[in-house]
C-alpha cells in the first residue's frame, strides 16, 4: 500500500470525526433546555404546571406538565424552600450530586479544535513535501540495480557469441582494474550497443553489470528531457555524481538518440532541450578520470543519427553490434527460452529456428511464449511442435480468424492463388521453396504460403527475378483457371512492383542505367524517418527507369506463365488438396509434389 494512499485516508477520516463531533455539539446545544427568569419559575408553580425539579447546584431544572424543560438560577446558600412564592406542593424533587470535572463537555469542545489543528499540520507537511519535489525535479530517475541482487550473466544471453567476447574485456576492467591500469592501458569510456529492435541490447547491458558484480544504473533516454529548460542537463549531472560516488559500477542509456541527435537539427533551434542535455553529456563523459571505474553503455537502433562528438574516441569509443540472430543463434535463443518450459518430444528447435529468419530474440522469446498460452488454452501439459508452429504463423501473418465466412467460390479463387504461388516457388531454382500453404485467413491475408527461407546476408540478381516471378505466381493462376482477374493480387503486384523500382534504383541491377542509384533520398535527422527523396536525375532517366521496372516486372511474369501452364495440371491437384484439407504442411507438400500428375481433363473440377 502506498503512503500516499495512507495519508489521504487519514485526512479523510479526521474530517469525518471533526464533522461529526461539530454536528454533536450542535445538536447538543439545540437540546439545552430553555433559560427562564426565577420570577416565571415561580408563577408555573403558583399555576400548579411543574411536574419535577431537579436541583444542581445553583441551577434549577424544571419539567412541566405537558414535558416541556426549563433552567432557572437561585441565589448561592439558598434553599429552594425558602424562595418566596414557589409552590413545591405535589411535586418531585431530587438533588444531583456532585460528578467531579465536566469532561465530557470539555471533549466536546476540545474534539473539533484538536481535529482541525490535525488537519492544518498535514496540510503544512503537504505543501513542504511539494516544495521540496519542486526542488528534486532536476534529480536523476534511474534505476539502481545493487550488486547484491540477483542479476542477469552471459548465460542468460545467447546468439551474440561475438558481442559477449567484446563486452568480456569490460567485464574484466571493472573486476581487476590493476591489470590493465599496470600496463597502463585505458578501458573505453563508453560503448555504444548497435542493433535492431528487440535484439537484447538492454539485457547485453545487464548482464555485463551482473557478470562484474558492480550496480547498475539504468535510464532511458526520453527520461532526461522535460518541457523545462535546463532540467535534462540537472537531471545528467546527479546521474553522475551518483555513479562516481558508486564505483565501479556501470551507467546504461537505453534509446540514446532521443538526446543524442545531431545538434542543431532540432525544430526549436540551436537552444533546444535536447541539444543542453546532450552538451552536458559530453561534458560528463570528457570528465571522467581514465581510472574512477565508471563505464557508461548505451543503446540504439539509429546509430546514423547520432552527433559526431558522441562517437569520437574518448566517449562512446567502441561500438559493439547486436544483430538479429543466424540459425545456430536461434536455436541458441531458442534453448535459454524454453528452459522450465514441458516440451514434448517431438519438438525440433533447429525445425523452428529455420522457420524463423529475420526474428530477433524477443521475437523468438514471445514465440515460446504463446506456444505456452496456447498450449494451456487447449488443456495440453506439454507444448508440442504443432503449437509452436501455430504460433510462427501468428508472428508472421496473423491472428486466425475462424468467424470470417468465405463462400466456396471466393475459397476456390483463393485456393489456386496459393497454389499459384507454392507451384512457382516450387519451380524455380533460386526461389525460397514453400514449407506451409494455408487458405485458412490469418490477419489481414486471405492465405498464405510460408516459404522455408535461409539466412541471406547478400542477395542475387537471379533470386530477386525469382522472387518476383513468385509474387505474380498467384495473379496468373487465377487467370489461368478463371480467365479472370481480382483483387486478391493488389498487395503481390505492389509489393513486385516496390522490388523491381529498388531492383533499379537501389541496387544496380539494371543493364541499361548502369550500376548506379537514382533518388537522393533526404531525413530530417531530428524526426529520424525518411519524409522525402529529391529527385537528382532528368525526366528522360525517370521515363527509362520507369520502362526498366516495367520490363523487370513483364519478365517475371512471362517466366510465372511458362511454369503454370506447363503444370496446370500439378497446380489442379494442389488446389484441390488444398480445398479439401485447407492446410498442407511439408511433409505433405512434399509427397504431393512427388505424386504423378493427374489427367487433365478439359473442364477444372469445381468445389
Amino acid at each position: 500500500m502506498k503512503a500516499g494512499w495512507k495519508l489521504s485516508s487519514l485526512i479523510y477520516i479526521l474530517i469525518m470525526i471533526a464533522a461529526i463531533a461539530f454536528f454533536s455539539n450542535f445538536l447538543l446545544a439545540s437540546q439545552k433546555p430553555n433559560e427562564i427568569d426565577l420570577s416565571q419559575a415561580i408563577r408555573l408553580s403558583q399555576e400548579g404546571k411543574i411536574q419535577k425539579v431537579v436541583i444542581d447546584g445553583d441551577a434549577i431544572l424544571l419539567t412541566t406538565t405537558d414535558g416541556k424543560e426549563f433552567k432557572t438560577f437561585k441565589e448561592t446558600n439558598t434553599s429552594i424552600y425558602d424562595i418566596k412564592g414557589l409552590n413545591l406542593t405535589g411535586v418531585d424533587i431530587a438533588v444531583k450530586g456532585f460528578s467531579g470535572f465536566n469532561w465530557s463537555g470539555l471533549l466536546v469542545n476540545l474534539l473539533p479544535l484538536v481535529v482541525f489543528g490535525v488537519l492544518l499540520y498535514f496540510l503544512f507537511r503537504q505543501a513542504r513535501g511539494a516544495n521540496s519535489q519542486a526542488l528534486s525535479f532536476g534529480r536523476s530517475r534511474a534505476r539502481l540495480f545493487s550488486a547484491n541482487t540477483p542479476t542477469v550473466t552471459f548465460n542468460d544471453v545467447a546468439g551474440v557469441e561475438e558481442a559477449k567476447q567484446e563486452l568480456q574485456e569490460v567485464v574484466e576492467f571493472l573486476k581487476f582494474r590493476e591489470k590493465f591500469q599496470s600496463l597502463g592501458a585505458r578501458i573505453p569510456r563508453g560503448v555504444l550497443l548497435v542493433g535492431p529492435p528487440g535484439t537484447g541490447k538492454t539485457l547485453m547491458a545487464r548482464a555485463v553489470a551482473g557478470e562484474a558484480g558492480v550496480p547498475f544504473f539504468s535510464i532511458s533516454g526520453s527520461e532526461f528531457v522535460e518541457m523545462f529548460v535546463g532540467v535534462g542537463a540537472s537531471r545528467v549531472r546527479d546521474l553522475f555524481d551518483q555513479a562516481k560516488r558508486n564505483t565501479p559500477c556501470i551507467v546504461f542509456i537505453d534509446e540514446i538518440d532521443a538526446v543524442g541527435r545531431h545538434r542543431g537539427s532540432g525544430l526549436g533551434g540551436s537552444h533546444d532541450e535536447r541539444e543542453q542535455t546532450l552538451n552536458q553529456i559530453l561534458t560528463e563523459m570528457d570528465g571522467f578520470d581514465t581510472n574512477v571505474g565508471v563505464i557508461v553503455m548505451a543503446a540504439t537502433n539509429r546509430p546514423d543519427i547520432l552527433d559526431p562528438a558522441l562517437l569520437r574516441p574518448g566517449r562512446f569509443d567502441r561500438r559493439v553490434v547486436i544483430d538479429r540472430p543466424d540459425i545456430v543463434g536461434r536455436t541458441a535463443i531458442l534453448k535459454v527460452h524454453s528452459k522450465g518450459k514441458p516440451l514434448s518430444e517431438g519438438v525440433n528447435l533447429e525445425v523452428l529456428a529455420k522457420q524463423t529468419a529475420g526474428f530477433s530474440g524477443a521475437d523468438l522469446a514471445n514465440l515460446i511464449n504463446e506456444a505456452a498460452i496456447l498450449a494451456a488454452r487447449r488443456g495440453k501439459k506439454v507444448i508440442e511442435m504443432k503449437e509452436l508452429e501455430e504460433s510462427i504463423d501468428k508472428a508472421i501473418v496473423g491472428l486466425e480468424r475462424k468467424s470470417l465466412r468465405i463462400s466456396g467460390k471466393e475459397k476456390e479463387i483463393i485456393a489456386y492463388h496459393e497454389a499459384g504461388h507454392a507451384l512457382v516457388a516450387r519451380m524455380l531454382p533460386n526461389a525460397d521453396q514453400p514449407r506451409k500453404i494455408s487458405i485458412i485467413p490469418r490477419g489481414r491475408a486471405l492465405g498464405y504460403v510460408k516459404p522455408l527461407t535461409e539466412d541471406k546476408y547478400i542477395k542475387t540478381q537471379s533470386y530477386y527475378s525469382d522472387e518476383l516471378a513468385v509474387l505474380l505466381g498467384g495473379r496468373f493462376a487465377e487467370e489461368l483457371i478463371f480467365n479472370e482477374k481480382s483483387t486478391g493480387a493488389a498487395d503481390d503486384i505492389k509489393e513486385a512492383t516496390a522490388l523491381a523500382r529498388r531492383m533499379v534504383t537501389d541496387f544496380g541491377m539494371s543493364d541499361k542505367l548502369g550500376p548506379r542509384t537514382f533518388g537522393d533520398k533526404q531525413e530530417m535527422i531530428f524526426l529520424g524517418r525518411e519524409i522525402s527523396e529529391q529527385k537528382d536525375y532528368g525526366d528522360k532517366i525517370a521515363d527509362l527507369i520507369d520502362a526498366e521496372v516495367t520490363q523487370l516486372i513483364e519478365n517475371a511474369y512471362s517466366v510465372t506463365k511458362k511454369t503454370l501452364t506447363n503444370n496446370k495440371a500439378k497446380l489442379i491437384q494442389i488446389a484441390h488438396t488444398l480445398i479439401s484439407k485447407e492446410t498442407i504442411e511439408a511433409e505433405e507438400l512434399d509427397a504431393l509434389f512427388n505424386e504423378p500428375l493427374p489427367v487433365l481433363t478439359e473442364t477444372v473440377p469445381k468445389v
